[in-house]
């Protein structure tokens, strides 16, 4: 059965996933440590499990055709609809972690949102999701007080790394006039509201590493309408690089 709007929906939610995977990736053979490396390679493995399911279920239901490949390798940088924050680069360990707890904190609530969908496949995704992202949480959570409460210049790095990636959180949760109308039909729940909760989870835990909460205001956003920092195209360039030299390509 064709849904396009839940399949906007679902593009979004699987390319977040797929961007922020990629990100991951890239520390592979350049982490701190072997421990440290496999795990950022598995937090990626499963990030792109949810990607893959994310545009798999988006495929089906709009209709046109389109299955997890064609989604994620033969689309534009404006046709991406991923939060801003994912695209942002690696930086240095500790800005890895600050975007992986930002975007933690964000996936715990909202796959337990998701989980409560009348959708099943939604619901099902989302559940199976949660189990994962909570793992995450506690691995993010870990290293940001490692690093915060450690040495002066790991908490400095840390600070730094919040105040360059702040700025982009403030997309998180928004619904556009589409998805609202799924929320009228109780396909979603409504997002908007745990913003909140968000902010208040994140602030106090900001507070006990000794942090300091970044000034509000000078925000970006516009990742889910196709409007992107310069980073998303380079990040494309080379995912897509195999599938658009040698179309339809069988491993």
């Amino acid at each position: 059965m064709n849904h396009p709007l839940l399949a906007q929906f679902l593009l979004h939610i699987g390319d977040s996933q797929l961007i922020l995977s990629h990100r991951l990736s890239e520390w592979c053979g350049h982490a701190p440590d072997l421990e440290i490396d496999i795990a950022l390679a598995n937090i990626g493995l499963d990030l792109l499990g949810q990607a893959r399911t994310a545009l798999s279920l988006a495929g089906e239901l709009e209709g046109l055709g389109r299955d997890e490949d064609k989604l994620a390798y033969f689309r534009t940088e404006r046709e991406y609809r991923n939060l801003l924050l994912c695209e942002q680069p690696n930086g240095d360990f500790a800005q890895t972690i600050v975007r992986q707890w930002l975007m933690d904190h964000y996936h715990v609530l909202l796959f337990t949102a998701l989980a409560k969908s009348s959708q099943a496949e939604l619901a099902a995704f989302a559940a199976k999701s949660l189990k994962e992202v909570k793992y995450h949480l506690r691995f993010s959570t870990a290293w940001m007080e490692r690093l915060s409460l450690g040495t002066d210049e790991a908490h400095e790095k840390t600070q730094t790394g919040l105040n360059q990636l702040w700025r982009f959180s403030d997309e998180l949760f928004v619904l556009n006039a589409d998805e609202q109308i799924l929320v009228e039909q109780q396909v979603l729940m409504d997002l908007e509201p745990l913003k909140a909760e968000w902010l208040e989870q994140t602030t106090a835990e900001i507070e006990r590493f000794k942090l300091t909460l970044p000034e509000t205001g000078a925000y970006r956003s516009g990742g889910r309408q196709g409007l992107h920092t310069e980073h998303l195209g380079y990040v494309l360039a080379e995912m897509q690089y195999l599938q658009r030299s040698y179309p339809n390509m069988n491993w």
